[in-house]
Order: structure tokens, then C-alpha cells, then sequence
């Protein structure tokens, strides 16, 4: 069985709908939202009067048995195909336009929306399972793991529309890593994401490899972002990215969140739960390490996703 995948082409949304659809067993296939004209993207895709002849065509496969849309933009290009093709739909997030366009809608807690097609996820959702975190420990661990003593991960983000990691925050960061990693004689792996600026990934470089913390900044297969969450005993991750702490939480370690500048009350509802069930705490420099349980709602939601759709 296949979907296909209908959102705005970011790596985050790109993610949250393979992780819908590999965790329901379906395989799936991606069709980008590219929107035709720079007038388009001053208006909400919700607004539009024929949203298809907005945006590049979107192609479905005469194997396809459903529709994943993703996003606002997603959404409104996802139930105008599925529509059209008489295709069942699930949205992922908050469509913001009626939830009556979709079959059903597998939104967070921190969308704070709730109705008889609604699904609430506490993470979001992402492909991560136990069986690629085995085997990207297998392969990353005699990279990652020098000696005996315990690894920190860290995961930086950067600035995006609510938060923001400029040069001298970085600093802070930095100085709080160096003093919880001497205090508890960690080791520690940064890599950066290709939203952190380059002033703060060259402030990291000056304060941290110097006293020994490495920077990873590989890509394709030799990117360590996998391996990293597989291979750690403890991961911080800036709060700027829902999708790398619901994918930092899936894991068997404790989860620490390192706050930025900026403010995003969904964001900051998505931590609050979170801290409410144990998973995550805010990164300080004398945090101390505790015993978790992994947290993924991917499973679960997709399965209930097939029982009512009846695929």
C-alpha cells in the first residue's frame, strides 16, 4: 500500500509524513507544494480561489491509496487533490481551514484544536524507530564513543521566524556546555543544522574544540544526526526545532532543551508537556542526568489511522 505525501518541501514536514506513513507500513512517494507565483506567497494558501492553479503540477501515482498532506499550504493543495482524485485524506498539524476537507487530522497537543476527526499526537511525528537507531549505533559508535566515559549530543538549530541563536548567545551556550561537561566528565558531539547561522557555528568552533568538544558537520551518509541520537547517553537540543526534540525524546536517554531568545507560545506549550511527563528538563550546567521511557505517539496514531480509515 502506498501514500502519497503533500506538503511544502522542508525537511520537517518531509519527515513527519514518511514517519506517518512508514510506521502505518505504507510505502509512500513526495509531491512537493511550488507555489507558481511570488503573489501567491503574500496570501494564505486558505484564501486562494483555485489553489491548484497556484502551485506546480502535483502528480499521484495510479498506486497510491492515500493522501498525506502537511501544513497550512499542504492542506489546502492536499484537499483540493484529494477532492479531485476521490482519495482519502489525513492532515498533519493544524490545516487552518475546515477540518471538514479531511477524513482525519493528526494534530499535537500544542495545536490546542480538537473534533470527531481528530487525532492528538504529544510529539511529532517522525520515521525514527528502535531498528534504525540499533543500526545507526552500530555504525556510528566507534566514531562517537572514544572511551568510557558518557556522551552528551547536541543539537543545534537556529534562527527561524520565533527564535532566534545569534554570536553572543551562542557564547552562553557554549560556556554552559564546557561547564556541565567538565563537572560531570562527559564527552561531547555538537553538529549544527543548516539553519544556525554562521557567526554562531564559528563561536561554537573557537570555544569548544579547543577544550575538546567535537563539531560534526557531515551530510548525506555522513551525516552524524542519527548516530548521534543512537549513540548517547544524554542529548541537549535547542528549542527552536519541535521535530529534533520529538525525535531526541523517542530514544532511551534523558532529553535536556536549551533555551533561545524568542517566543512561540505552541512551542513553549510543547516543552511545558513534555516537562509535566518527566521526558525533558531545560539544559543548565549542574543538570543532572535521569532515568526516562522513550515517548513516540507515531505508532499509535498511524495505527488507529488505518483502523478508521480501513486500509
Amino acid at each position: 500500500m502506498k501514500a502519497t505525501i503533500i506538503a511544502e518541501d522542508f525537511a520537517g514536514m518531509r519527515a513527519q509524513g514518511a514517519g506517518l506513513a512508514e510506521k502505518a507500513g505504507m510505502g509512500w512517494d513526495f509531491q512537493p507544494v511550488i507555489i507558481k507565483h511570488s503573489l501567491w506567497r503574500h496570501l494564505p494558501a486558505r484564501y486562494w480561489p483555485d489553489p491548484l492553479q497556484c502551485v506546480a503540477p502535483i502528480h499521484i501515482s495510479n498506486d497510491s491509496h492515500l493522501i498525506i498532506s502537511i501544513g497550512g499550504t499542504g492542506g489546502v493543495i492536499g484537499a483540493a487533490v484529494a477532492k479531485h482524485t476521490q482519495l482519502p485524506i489525513v492532515q498533519i498539524q493544524n490545516p487552518r481551514t475546515k477540518f471538514s476537507k479531511f477524513d482525519l487530522i493528526i494534530a499535537n497537543t500544542h495545536d490546542r484544536i480538537d473534533g470527531s476527526n481528530i487525532l492528538i499526537s504529544r510529539n511529532a511525528l517522525h520515521p525514527i524507530t528502535p531498528q534504525k537507531l540499533h543500526d545507526a549505533q552500530q555504525k556510528w559508535k566507534g566514531r562517537l564513543r572514544l572511551d568510557e566515559k558518557p556522551l552528551l549530543s547536541i543539537l543545534i538549530g537556529g534562527t527561524n521566524g520565533r527564535f532566534s541563536l545569534n554570536a553572543p548567545h551562542a557564547k552562553t551556550i557554549a560556556h554552559n556546555i564546557l561547564s556541565f561537561m567538565h563537572h560531570y566528565q562527559f564527552n561531547v558531539v555538537l553538529t549544527p543544522s543548516r539553519r544556525t547561522e554562521p557567526e554562531a557555528l564559528k563561536v561554537f568552533k573557537d570555544i569548544l574544540i579547543p577544550a575538546g568538544v567535537r563539531i560534526e558537520t557531515g551530510e548525506g551518509d555522513n551525516n552524524p544526526y542519527l548516530g548521534m541520537l543512537a549513540c548517547s547517553d544524554m542529548i541537549a537540543v535547542t528549542m527552536d526545532s519541535v521535530s529534533m526534540i520529538s525525535e531526541a525524546i523517542s530514544t532511551r536517554v534523558p532529553v535536556a532543551v536549551i533555551p533561545l531568545p524568542g517566543k512561540s507560545s505552541r512551542i513553549l506549550h510543547f516543552i511545558e508537556t513534555l516537562k509535566e511527563l518527566g521526558r525533558i528538563k531545560i539544559f543548565e550546567p549542574n543538570i543532572t542526568p535521569w532515568s526516562v521511557t522513550p515517548l513516540d505517539d507515531t505508532p499509535i496514531v498511524a495505527r488507529e489511522m488505518l483502523q478508521r480509515l480501513k486500509l
